[in-house]
């Protein structure tokens, strides 16, 4: 099987992770998926936030879960969407605390490919998902691969801030090795639970205080 298409340096950090027998199995899944049903993102993009973000360059890391499964939405970056899509309520919640907590104003694009080329490593635990079906590629190996990538990279950088939001990202929390990194937790900001703790949550400010500390350029949300 050909070499993983994963930008170089995560390559280097990653590559005994994709020799391994659980990775095989995975990718053998995932190239039959896209031959034989509609998968999201397109297989370029399957990994666009590590393309964006490469290991030096990593600040920040928030996660979510599985990517947008309707058409045109996903792209590689948990919670964004491509240019020119209606922005989903998840994200437009999280302009809505964007604007509470540092005064910007909401963005009418949802793409937050800014954001990754700032060093915020936007991490969907699974990497594809079959059309209309949301959780569909669950427990086929993405999040062991994906859990492997808090480890590593939270062991390689000495400074970095986690976001968590919702009970799914705290339970990774585990995988987050030193006690040097800033952790923020708060529930998800979907709708069903941003009035619980998201909206206040003043995750952004606190993230940028957190790495203006420690002499790291903050990030222009």
């Amino acid at each position: 099987m050909k070499k993983v298409d994963i930008e170089t340096s995560w390559y280097e950090l990653l590559k005994d992770e994709f020799e391994k027998d659980y990775f095989l199995k995975l990718r053998k899944f995932i190239k039959n998926e896209y031959k034989t049903k509609h998968i999201f993102p397109h297989p370029k993009n399957i990994f666009k936030a590590f393309e964006l973000t490469p290991v030096n360059d990593v600040k920040v890391v928030i996660l979510g879960q599985d990517p947008y499964h309707g058409p045109n939405q996903a792209h590689g970056l948990a919670f964004s969407v491509q240019e020119d899509i209606k922005i989903p309520p998840s994200l437009s919640n999280i302009y809505k605390e964007l604007y509470d907590d540092l005064n910007i104003p909401i963005k009418r694009s949802g793409n937050l490919e800014s954001w990754a080329k700032q060093g915020v490593l936007l991490l969907n635990s699974v990497l594809t998902v079959e059309s209309g079906k949301a959780n569909s590629h669950k427990n086929i190996g993405w999040e062991k691969f994906t859990e492997s990538v808090i480890s590593l990279i939270s062991k390689k950088k000495g400074i970095l801030v986690f976001l968590l939001w919702g009970s799914y990202a705290h339970k990774k929390e585990d995988f987050i090795e030193s006690n040097n990194h800033l952790i923020l937790k708060s529930v998800h900001p979907s709708p069903l639970s941003a009035y619980n703790g998201f909206f206040g949550c003043k995750h952004f400010s606190k993230a940028n205080n957190f790495l203006k500390k420690n002499n790291i350029k903050e990030i222009v949300w």
